[in-house]
């Protein structure tokens, strides 16, 4: 994640870092890193083994979590190694995967970022497109696409990085940089830069602001799944109760992903504005407190988004809950979109005789209550 220049001649004598610099570097790192691994590996998790979870749009946000980890693991994990040795201990295949995987996870999560962007302007600003448009099957096959599509561009990184020697008088240091020279690696990282970074956040402000102008100014045409006769059984206030909730369903998942978003945006900025300004200096500011802010910008990018989605969607929030704690209620925790039937028996007697039953039957289901039946 740097764009170093390595020189062929002597440098000046090297010295290490200092110790107050590694623990504050390892501390944060490693607690950004571990926080995002448990996170990201929970949002998989909740989203593969719950069924109503199971949606285009957290299809999307399980492709991030990948990217995410990806990012932590390629890139957080080794920064540690690095903040602790000052040299690159993992080699030259070390060096080769390691930077491709790095440069995988940050250009698939920008594209997730993108995918799930154009998801909710589809379902927002054209509900009746996106019953055909927006569908699970769908969302599949351009997360596979996603991911086919930047494996495959990554692979130029195979053949850009490598080990370097870097030369001191008093010392040899081993560092994974790479092989052409900055001025040559301008285009590639401009490229890079443009298609990864500006156009998706181009392409979120433009569509986050047409999805803003339908959502709070225009009513959203939002029905049940179910038959219309079913639908019309419902009272009117029942009918508008349902249409609010839907309404506010769809703005809330819109505004977490927007936050998303949102700091996609200015956690990557002091990185993407130190590579920029580097590109056009003479020699390249590299100042290791700065950079650490940089690195510590991008990992917490790629950390925090479980806590957006525990803190802004409740079934997320619910969700996490149930993963949590399902080893000591297994029995209570079956799958979220079973039907619960729940039976109670009024009972009068008079001397030994049944003269009536009551039974009231109450349907939930996802937790939502609808309907009471009385069966006498």
């Amino acid at each position: 994640l740097e764009n170093l220049t390595v020189f062929n001649d002597t440098l000046e004598t090297w010295t290490d870092r200092s110790v107050e610099y590694k623990v504050i570097s390892v501390l944060i790192v490693f607690l950004i890193c571990a926080l995002g691994i448990v996170g990201n590996v929970m949002v998989i998790l909740v989203v593969l083994t719950t069924k109503h979870m199971r949606t285009p749009t957290n299809g999307y946000l399980v492709s991030l979590a990948v990217a995410d980890l990806m990012v932590l693991i390629a890139a957080g994990l080794p920064s540690i190694a690095d903040s602790l040795f000052g040299s690159w201990i993992f080699g030259h295949a070390g060096c080769l995967c390691i930077t491709y995987f790095q440069y995988l996870g940050i250009n698939a999560s920008s594209c997730s970022i993108t995918a799930f962007t154009i998801e909710r302007y589809i379902a927002i600003c054209h509900p009746i497109k996106a019953q055909f448009l927006c569908t699970l099957s769908r969302a599949k096959k351009i997360i596979f696409g996603v991911w086919v599509f930047t494996s495959l561009y990554c692979v130029m990184w195979f053949y850009l990085s490598d080990i370097q020697q870097v030369l001191y008088k008093n010392m040899t240091i081993i560092m994974c940089a790479y092989k052409v020279s900055r001025n040559l690696y301008l285009p590639i990282y401009f490229f890079d830069f443009g298609i990864f970074f500006v156009l998706p956040l181009t392409l979120a402000t433009v569509l986050y602001g047409l999805i803003a102008r339908i959502l709070f100014l225009n009513p959203l045409p939002s029905y049940p799944k179910e038959d219309k006769n079913g639908y019309d059984n419902f009272s009117k206030a029942q009918k508008n109760k349902m249409k609010n909730s839907s309404r506010c369903s769809s703005t809330t998942v819109t505004k977490m992903l927007a936050v998303v978003v949102v700091l996609f945006a200015v956690l990557w900025m002091p990185y993407r504005t130190l590579v920029v300004v580097n590109s056009f200096l003479q020699e390249a500011y590299l100042d290791t407190w700065f950079l650490l802010f940089c690195r510590t910008c991008v990992y917490l990018n790629s950390a925090i988004n479980p806590l957006i989605y525990n803190a802004m969607s409740q079934k997320f929030r619910a969700a996490f809950r149930r993963l949590c704690r399902c080893g000591r209620n297994a029995q209570a925790n079956k799958a979220a979109y079973s039907v619960a039937l729940t039976y109670s028996v009024a009972k009068e007697t008079s001397t030994n005789t049944l003269t009536r039953s009551n039974i009231t039957l109450h349907i939930e289901l996802q937790g939502q209550h609808f309907k009471s039946f009385t069966l006498s």
